[in-house]
């Protein structure tokens, strides 16, 4: 048989290929998961897909969304960071002891807070660029470091009475959703256009597919990194703010355990762990499903260890998905 009397040409397969590559991207997959379910969730109790409590869910995410979408950029390139609970810890004690105890303006604390968050991100990043120390090990010692800073400084004593202008960021509405969820959803679209649309965030993929690649490619792969980890530092500080105004007082035990919740939205929302792949738009569904799923099952009765157990064995099987459609992609391209 000669080429022409093949029925299936070549030129027709990249098509099919490209259906089915989409129809396996894994936000298209965790889509579909979220969809589904949301309506199982809500055959389960009434209260569920109400307005008041999905406004209130963008409300109660909004700090981890905040520092999921650098942690989308660190992981990408093959990074982590541990520490961004802890920024948010040592952010909103610094904000209450710069007020109460040092006496300066509300709006002065606010911003001496959010740059110690950026300053604390990118001594993790100087940290990790100059002296070559394995972010892991690196966040995972300033997770201690600045945790043990926020206890400090605080000594045990929670700051309250802030004034009601403060806290309308955390507890007010804009056009009827929550104020902190509008901040979610600018920084959500920013990200995504840097990430899929700049040289910036191209570079980002380069590195985490090939570090060393990247450098010979003329890639300023230490400026890159230190922008990220700085600008985490940033993300997490801002989240810190949000966090105080949102539930009206401070302690230093504020963000303890969030970065597992933002790594766990990450790596849900299809963001290899190993670098190199991964979205805005991934993330988002991620900390929607990872929300919604904690809100439907506390909702029809389940208890906090069985939701923490639900939740684990979502995130198991949905990398063992991000596994199957990466060799499945890979095989058909």
């Amino acid at each position: 048989m000669t080429v022409s009397e093949n029925p299936i040409q070549p030129s027709q397969r990249p098509e099919g290929n490209g259906f089915v590559r989409a129809l396996l991207k894994q936000e298209t997959v965790l889509a579909i998961i979220l969809v589904i379910g949301v309506l199982v969730l809500a055959t389960q109790t009434d209260k569920f897909l109400t307005t008041d409590n999905i406004l209130n869910q963008g409300r109660l995410l909004t700090e981890v969304a905040l520092m999921a979408l650098p942690m989308t950029f660190i992981i990408i390139t093959g990074g982590i960071d541990l520490s961004v609970g802890s920024i948010l810890g040592l952010t909103a004690i610094v904000l209450g002891y710069s007020w109460k105890n040092l006496g300066m303006p509300l709006e002065v604390a606010i911003v001496v807070s959010i740059v110690v968050g950026t300053l604390a991100g990118f001594i993790n990043g100087l940290f990790i660029v100059k002296l070559g120390v394995p972010p892991l090990i690196m966040t995972l010692a300033t997770l201690a470091l600045y945790r043990g800073l926020a206890e400090g400084i605080s000594l045990s004593r929670s700051v309250r009475g802030y004034p009601d202008w403060f806290l309308q960021l955390g507890g007010g509405n804009l056009l009827g959703v929550p104020s902190q969820v509008w901040i979610v959803v600018i920084a959500a679209i920013i990200s995504a256009i840097v990430l899929a649309r700049t040289t910036f965030g191209r570079s980002l993929y380069a590195i985490g597919n090939n570090e060393l690649g990247a450098r010979y490619s003329g890639i300023p792969v230490d400026r890159v990194k230190l922008l990220i980890y700085t600008f985490s530092g940033f993300m997490a500080a801002l989240a810190g703010y949000i966090y105080v105004s949102r539930v009206t007082t401070t302690r230093s035990d504020f963000g303890t355990g969030l970065e597992l919740d933002v790594i766990a939205a990450v790596v849900l929302g299809g963001t290899s762990i190993f670098g190199g792949s991964g979205s805005i738009l991934g993330t988002v569904i991620g900390l929607i499903m990872i929300q919604l799923l904690k809100d439907g099952l506390s909702l029809s009765g389940v208890k906090g260890d069985a939701t923490i157990i639900i939740v684990g064995v979502v995130l198991i099987l949905s990398i063992m998905v991000n596994n199957f459609i990466q060799r499945r992609t890979g095989a058909s391209a």
